[in-house]
């Protein structure tokens, strides 16, 4: 409770500082509400607040105040005539900052004699909204450091290659170790057969039969003697 009455306080002691120094503001000063009165001169030199008053004094039924927006201002349009303020004696607080456009409606006092005002209300002191509160981030040095992971290495371990030596049953379950190929006979190389010495070519001749001769006249006498008997 305590608290609330505090927060109480303060904003009423911020506030009334502000509500203090508005302003009331004779719109024209003594020319008041009129035609053929620059009335952009007359603010030119003057900032307003929120919480200021403008009073429009003029004849009554000679003018009226309408507050329009900024294309109505430009092209003087009227609004419907129950808008108007029309008591001769009218005031205007400021409540909220912006711009603010106010024209007179009646006949051609805002195209032809420059009837009209704009303005721009700035925050108070102490009407400013307050800022949007930043929410600062702030790291816990307590809060344990997580433990580094380990980098995958970049080139990754060779997969090992499956022996040539297993076959794969397709009617198996398992592979089927195939034995191993026979190895490949050798020839075996025989030294050549050694060539005969030629010295044996005398010795074998010796072996041959041998044939006689026997000479002609021989054979004549062996014939002659066989007719004989």
């Amino acid at each position: 409770m305590a608290s609330n009455k505090l927060l109480m306080l303060s904003v009423v002691a911020i506030c009334l500082p502000a509500m203090a120094m508005a302003t009331d503001y004779l719109v024209g000063d003594d020319s008041g509400w009129t035609i053929n009165f620059d009335y952009q001169a007359w603010a030119k030199d003057k900032v307003f607040y929120v919480g200021d008053k403008f009073m429009f004094q003029y004849p009554k039924g000679y003018h009226n105040v309408f507050k329009v927006n900024g294309t109505a201002f430009k092209n003087c349009d009227i609004p419907p005539a129950n808008q108007a303020l029309s008591s001769g004696n009218d005031t205007v607080v400021l409540n909220t900052p912006g711009r603010k456009w106010y024209i007179c409606g009646v006949s051609n006092h805002c195209s032809t004699y420059a009837q009209k005002l704009f303005i721009t209300v700035q925050y108070q002191y102490g009407w400013a909204p307050a800022p949007t509160p930043q929410i600062l981030q702030v790291s816990q040095p307590w809060a344990p450091t997580p433990a580094p992971t380990p980098s995958s290495p970049s080139t990754p371990a060779p997969t090992p290659s499956v022996p040539d030596t297993i076959v794969t049953n397709p009617w198996a379950s398992s592979p089927i170790l195939s034995s191993p190929p026979l190895p490949t006979p050798i020839a075996p190389s025989w030294p050549p057969a050694p060539s005969l010495p030629t010295t044996l070519a005398p010795t074998l001749e010796r072996w041959a039969p041998t044939t006689l001769s026997v000479p002609e006249t021989t054979l004549a006498a062996v014939a002659l003697r066989s007719n004989r008997f």
